[in-house]
């Protein structure tokens, strides 16, 4: 059994392994306690920590003594020119977000390719993978919450404030929540142009705020829970962590 990590800015996703089966997946915000030992089994039973990690030295310190008796220091994804049947086409690979690089391996793994790969999360990332598995390019833009947040510290009269989903909104929330919305579709729809001509292609959409986007987006679409978990684990199995 292996446990398997997404360690983004606002939480840590984790799931457990046998074979090809996931047992259990779950979440801790990083400002609450995170309880392994109400969700993991005894220390002896996990064989092996792999994980993608977008944060600091120190969170990832965090990360290793929470785990440490568990008696696995976590292993860190680290993008690479090729890997998993996925080509890695930035500049330089190693500056590739770990997890926008588990995200592809796991919807090659899928069987997406070609594909947009979308993750929405503190931030969102948008990302072409051809029908060759090969990584074309992509876009980070600021998640729907650090949206509403500039917004909110940045302006006079506009509050942070819940709005409801609706056409035309006629409230100042409703007018935020709608136009950070349609900021992240909007986008997502004029990189799906990048795909949108090769056959069998579709939108592939993870995330904290998928659930949110989905409905106004006017592309196919497949949401993928823990597409980076998922990746991870693809990674792991090809031995990536060496």
């Amino acid at each position: 059994m292996i446990l398997l990590l997404d360690v983004g800015n606002t939480r840590l996703k984790w799931g457990l392994r046998e074979a090809d089966q996931w047992l259990a997946q779950g979440a801790f915000a990083h400002d609450e306690a995170w309880v392994f030992d109400v969700v993991l089994p005894p220390p002896g039973q996990i064989d092996g920590v792999f994980g993608a990690s977008v944060v600091s030295p120190a969170l990832r310190h965090r990360v290793a003594e929470s785990l440490a008796p568990w008696g696995h220091a976590p292993q860190w994804l680290t993008p690479t020119r090729e890997a998993c049947g996925v080509r890695n086409s930035y500049v330089n690979p190693a500056q590739l977000g770990a997890d926008r690089w588990a995200a592809l391996i796991g919807a090659q793994d899928h069987g997406a390719a070609p594909c947009l790969v979308v993750t929405a999360g503190t931030a969102t990332t948008i990302d072409v993978l051809d029908a060759e598995g090969v990584f074309r390019g992509g876009l980070i833009a600021p998640g729907v919450d650090l949206m509403r947040r500039a917004l909110a510290g940045n302006t006079a009269q506009l509050p942070l404030a819940d709005g409801r989903v609706i056409d035309l909104p006629t409230c100042t929330a409703d007018a935020i929540t709608m136009g950070c919305l349609h900021a992240q579709a909007g986008a997502i729809e004029r990189m799906y142009r990048h795909v949108a001509d090769l056959p069998g292609a579709s939108c592939l959409l993870n995330g904290g705020a998928a659930a949110q986007i989905a409905p106004l987006l006017g592309v196919p679409l497949r949401i993928i829970d823990n597409l980076v978990l998922d990746g991870v684990a693809v990674a792991q199995r090809h031995g990536c962590f060496r």
